[in-house]
């Protein structure tokens, strides 16, 4: 198998001829022989050889070092030149063209052998290298990232087209300066420049990657940012040589979040609306009852905000307040309006709306557990409500909390059948129940409030309802 194919070019005859036997004794492939330059170029174009053995002292227009300049303009190949002994002048032209080395004439077997094998080889390397360079290269220029390199000083070594986008700068003007000159990195959390980013990027996360920063131009210009830093350790991980910054424009995610948090402002508010229209459906057919659901649920919320439930819970315990009687759709309105007391038969009419409420609900998927707080919302921790006898952690929190509020405001309200009770007696009726039918933590919460001056009638600062929807609406008759 041959290990190369090689073009001569030796305008003495005798050296030629020489030359081309030790090749073939030494296992490689006659490419060619030229004397002159232009014979050169010529087997070079049709014969493609692997390496080219090239005398520098050659006849004609074109000595060895012309050729072999022309020779790599037109196409890359390893070069040897072989000389006798030359002038300084001519070795310097000769160092200009990148030779892959030197054969002085005379030379032995080995040296030809040695010369031609490690030149193949460093020849192979060097265009891997450069292959490898070429698709890096082209990989780090059509990133939508913007990468910039920089030395162990932070002096800029690189930038790909997006950084050059990105931080408006030529490569010529950025290329040897301190990137800390040419752009800044500022901390969102606390509005501070960074200086040292890998710890910054640690400190967000334990990897060198920042997800929220804010990117800021000399020219004042800001734009949000995702940073990422690598550093770059010489082989065997002794000493820093540089960093590897990767920037990347986060302005449209951040637009994208913000028309999806409208997005979300919108559904929500319509979301909302249909919650009242829900709530306002059952209580349209009892006018004397007007605005109850509202008001429990605005209790409810300040007993929650009281007990430290969180803003998201807070927001499915009005959910639940304001559609907790939305079962006496089912109610016929001559019982809801009944002005003397319920028959047994009318009063288990009345007692089935928080299971209709359930009915309605439950295929409403709400993040909270609404369905179920209006099913329970009747349930008394000793096991004596209604509908299934719950007993105490057995009612889910909202239910419990439902609870007091609606007896608290039920009995302060007129309801058809009696006049309003007031609110020291509806205070006094859950305190009765401390701990029998009522959760104490809740009652003993609903007391504090009321202590602090909370009215029915003036919503309290930290309220979590809406305004309430206009009056001719219902409530609980049971």
């Amino acid at each position: 198998m041959s290990k190369g194919r090689i073009l001569v070019v030796e305008d003495e005859p005798v050296v030629a001829l020489d030359i081309q036997a030790r090749l073939s004794r030494l296992g490689f492939e006659l490419a060619g022989h030229a004397a002159t330059g232009a014979d050169a170029l010529r087997l070079a174009d049709e014969n493609r050889p692997d390496l080219v053995l090239m005398d520098v002292r050659l006849d004609g227009p074109l000595d060895g070092i012309d050729t072999t300049r022309e020779l790599l303009r037109r196409r890359r190949l390893p070069v040897i030149y072989l000389t006798a002994a030359s002038d300084e002048d001519t070795l310097a032209r000769a160092k200009e063209t990148g030779p892959l080395g030197y054969l002085a004439k005379p030379f032995e077997d080995h040296e030809l052998r040695a010369a031609l094998e490690m030149a193949l080889v460093k020849f192979e390397a060097e265009t891997r290298l450069k292959q490898s360079e070429r698709l890096l290269s082209t990989t780090l220029g059509s990133l939508g990232e913007a990468v910039v390199s920089t030395d162990k000083n932070g002096q800029v070594t690189y930038l790909n087209a997006s950084a050059v986008e990105l931080l408006g700068l030529s490569v010529g003007h950025a290329i040897g300066h301190s990137w800390r000159a040419l752009f800044a990195i500022v901390d969102k959390d606390d509005g501070a420049q960074v200086e040292d980013l890998e710890e910054l990027c640690v400190a967000h996360g334990g990897a060198p990657r920042c997800e929220d920063m804010l990117l800021r131009l000399p020219t004042g210009r800001e734009a949000p940012v995702a940073l990422s830093v690598s550093p770059l350790y010489a082989p065997g991980g002794d000493g820093l040589q540089g960093r590897v910054l990767v920037l990347r424009s986060i302005a449209q995610r951040k637009l994208a979040e913000a028309e999806l948090r409208a997005s979300m402002a919108a559904l929500r508010s319509t979301f909302r609306q249909t919650v009242r229209a829900l709530a306002s459906m059952a209580e349209k057919r009892d006018p004397y009852t007007a605005g109850h659901q509202q008001r429990v649920a605005r209790l409810a919320c300040a007993i929650g905000r009281g007990l430290g439930l969180s803003e998201d819970a807070l927001e499915g315990l009005e959910m639940a307040g304001t559609l907790h009687d939305v079962g006496k759709v089912y109610v016929p309105a001559e019982i809801l309006s009944k002005p003397t007391r319920l028959t047994h038969l009318e009063m288990a009419i009345m007692r089935g709306h928080p299971e209709v409420g359930f009915d309605i609900l439950r295929e409403v998927t709400f993040p909270w557990p609404v369905a179920r707080a209006v099913l329970e919302h009747h349930e008394r921790l000793d096991g004596s409500g209604y509908p299934g006898g719950l007993h105490g952690a057995e009612i889910c929190l909202e239910a419990r909390i439902l609870a007091v509020a609606d007896v608290v405001e039920a009995m302060s309200s007129h309801r058809p059948y009696r006049p309003a009770q007031g609110l020291a007696k509806a205070l006094d009726e859950i305190r009765s129940g401390r701990g029998g039918l009522y959760d104490p933590d809740i009652v003993d919460q609903c007391l504090a409030i009321m202590a602090n001056g909370y009215a029915f009638d003036e919503p309290a600062p930290d309220r979590c309802v809406p305004a309430p929807s206009p009056p001719d609406q219902s409530e609980e008759n049971a």
